[in-house]
């Protein structure tokens, strides 16, 4: 009987501890869960079998259930909701995409359980830097990843002074769109991810989520919203960027010399120009002519700072080569340049020569060159006087100059995917 009342003390003793112990451990310790739900391109509604939205839904109704049970002790201390969205949209669409994310989740959420407000909160990150940041330092494949870095430090910290659409600008135009592309493709699906935040203290057990067998398919789907940005949509129908201009010279203007350029950006800092001027004007009862028509093509390699930042914008250097003919007369003695009625490959002069610019951006679509050119100008040079209603010719000579041989004051407007400037003020 003394042993049987021993045992029963010692079970007692032992019982009442392991309570103690349990409830002790509820007490001083809590439980965290940090969930995390995917959402597709554009989208807040919740699918349950996109990516491993599945096993995310289980967890949730776990917790719910596990804190709605009156036999558990578990306790809900706080409940964090965050609501994200990757960079490319505009700044308004993913500001409210991320928190239509965040409000669906939450409104799942609130079906298994009562929720005060006390005890939640809800962040709203729209393009979500700081976890781009991540996945990049995570990923040593992505191209030009330490100047990536760079750029998205430097957004993170001027970001209460710089417009967000400067900094998607800044992405998508560094190193022509490389790492942009990478990271369309790797890395923004996984910012389009939102996530749950538990803080709770645990039941005693813990429940497996085995012991709640969930129908996915009675899981209800929001309704989506409409979120694809305009740029967004442009992109996408672009494919790439793509960067061209066309121009005029303003010097060219001044002198009543229509004229009209084109430049295509075709990669690795390298593009293609051509211009082309026509101005022929004459007044034969003052024996007044302006006449130059011509033009040219230049390969120029793009370098410097800017010019790594976006095409066609920052310093440049180049070669180039053309034909002009011209007719110069005001009354007295007339210049002409080659032989007089014939085709232009007859009467024009040769250039050719090295060059140096810098294409500086003054406005969204608009930039202005300044490029002087240094050569070689050659070929028939004609003088002749107007007498008795005719032209007499003076002399013939054969022109080799060396110097000067382009000025270029001009006006370009870019043209192209991406091909546009970020405001003044801006980082990069």
């Amino acid at each position: 009987m003394m042993r049987s009342m021993k045992n029963i003390l010692r079970h007692s003793f032992l019982l009442s501890m392991i309570c103690f112990t349990s409830i002790l451990s509820h007490a001083s310790g809590k439980d965290n869960d940090t969930l995390i739900l995917d959402f597709p391109q554009g989208k807040a509604a919740i699918y349950p079998d996109f990516k491993d939205n599945d096993s995310t839904l289980r967890r949730i109704h776990q917790i719910t259930e596990e804190l709605h049970n009156p036999d558990s002790l578990a306790q809900l201390r706080h409940i964090r909701v965050i609501g994200a969205a990757s960079p490319e949209g505009s700044v308004a669409i993913n500001r409210s995409l991320s928190q239509k994310r965040a409000d669906n989740i939450f409104d799942y959420l609130s079906r298994g359980i009562q929720i005060p407000d006390s005890i939640t909160s809800f962040t709203f990150l729209g393009r979500d830097w700081e976890g781009l940041k991540k996945l990049v330092e995570n990923d040593p494949a992505i191209p030009y990843r330490d100047e990536t870095l760079t750029l998205i430090d430097e957004i993170i910290a001027n970001h209460p002074n710089q417009s967000e659409n400067d900094n998607l600008l800044h992405l998508q135009q560094l190193r022509e769109g490389v790492p942009y592309k990478y990271m369309y493709t790797h890395l923004f699906p996984a910012l389009r991810a939102s996530t749950l935040l538990f803080e709770y203290y645990p039941s005693i057990p813990r429940i497996n989520v085995a012991d709640f067998p969930i129908t996915l398919s009675t899981i209800p789907v929001f309704n989506e919203i409409t979120t694809v940005s305009d740029e967004t949509a442009v992109c996408r129908q672009c494919g790439k960027p793509f960067y061209m201009d066309l121009r005029t010279n303003l010097l060219f203007d001044a002198l009543l010399l229509p004229n009209i350029g084109a430049e295509f950006y075709v990669g690795k800092n390298l593009s293609i120009i051509a211009n082309w001027m026509y101005g022929w004007w004459d007044k034969n009862s003052l024996h007044r002519y302006w006449r130059a028509y011509g033009g040219d093509l230049g390969l120029r390699w793009w370098l410097g700072k800017k010019a790594h930042e976006k095409p066609l914008t920052g310093h440049h250097i180049g070669v180039y080569a053309g034909v002009v003919t011209y007719d110069f007369e005001f009354g007295g003695k007339g210049y002409m340049g080659g032989r007089p009625s014939h085709n232009l490959w007859d009467r024009c002069n040769i250039i050719a020569g090295v060059e140096y610019g810098y294409s500086l951006p003054v406005a969204r679509r608009l930039n202005i060159d300044f490029t002087i050119g240094i050569g070689y100008l050659g070929g028939k040079l004609i003088q002749y006087v107007p007498e008795d209603k005719h032209y007499v010719w003076q002399k013939t000579e054969h022109l080799h100059w060396f110097g000067p041989t382009k000025a270029e004051i001009s006006l370009v407007w870019l043209i192209g995917c991406n091909n546009y400037n970020a405001k003044k003020g801006g980082n990069r």
